[in-house]
């Protein structure tokens, strides 16, 4: 069945990356399996760019998992730096909080959270990241990140070689709070699988290694191609 599904999505064009693809077919086997994809709140609506993620949720919900859909209350205050060319403008708490909630309006459409096992749920990562003090921050999560690992990542490197660019600090811990989302909702939830655009992957594999290094599990991660043309 797992293999089917993944022979499936490949078919459709809509795979592009699996970290961990040879174990990933034998942990879909295993029962209802859960995973999750994140959407910054970045504007009061999502972009056409969020729908073949919502349509892979809903393809896996199909198969019998269990998906999570993250609304980023904390990271859409930082912003991602992945492949863009300058730092985005900082929204206030106020309207991320009104952006959140009509995202999650819109999420619902696309995914059920009546049946069973399966059932899809929203989370909001500002509930595990709120109250976190910056020592237990570094000391506990940041520690396990490389500087020289993070500077390697495809996203960063385009900035910092940018001229007259750069990344600031509060961009460059995005990756780290996207990491520790997978780490705490496997902790939470048992999820094992993150999806996102190819433009995530670093962020992907961030959360894949913290997740190994917190909690002792193996997770994966699959990445889709960008929609970029019309066509």
């Amino acid at each position: 069945m797992s293999s089917a599904l993944l022979d499936d999505l490949r078919a459709r064009g809509l795979v592009f990356q699996i970290a961990g693809e040879a174990d990933l077919p034998g942990w879909l086997d295993g029962g209802v399996r859960t995973l999750y994809c994140g959407f910054d709140p970045t504007a009061d609506s999502l972009h056409i760019g969020s729908l073949v993620p919502l349509l892979m949720l809903r393809r896996f919900q199909l198969a019998g998992h269990k998906p999570l859909a993250l609304v980023g209350g904390a990271t859409g205050l930082i912003g991602d730096p992945s492949f863009k060319a300058q730092e985005r403008q900082l929204n206030t708490p106020e309207v991320v909080d009104g952006w959140v909630e009509k995202i999650k309006t819109q999420v619902c459409r696309f995914i059920d959270f009546d049946i069973g096992e399966a059932s899809a749920e929203v989370v909001n990562n500002l509930d595990w990241t709120a109250n976190l003090d910056v020592l237990t921050f570094l000391r506990d999560i940041g520690k396990h990140f490389s500087i020289n690992s993070m500077i390697q990542k495809e996203s960063v490197k385009q900035r910092i070689e940018r001229e007259g660019s750069g990344i600031s600090y509060t961009e460059f811990t995005y990756m780290i709070l996207q990491s520790f989302d997978f780490a705490e909702l496997n902790r939470r939830y048992d999820c094992g699988l993150q999806i996102g655009g190819s433009d995530q992957w670093g962020n992907i594999t961030g959360g894949i290694d913290l997740t190994r290094r917190l909690h002792g599990k193996q997770v994966f991660g699959l990445t889709m191609p960008l929609i970029t043309k019309s066509d």
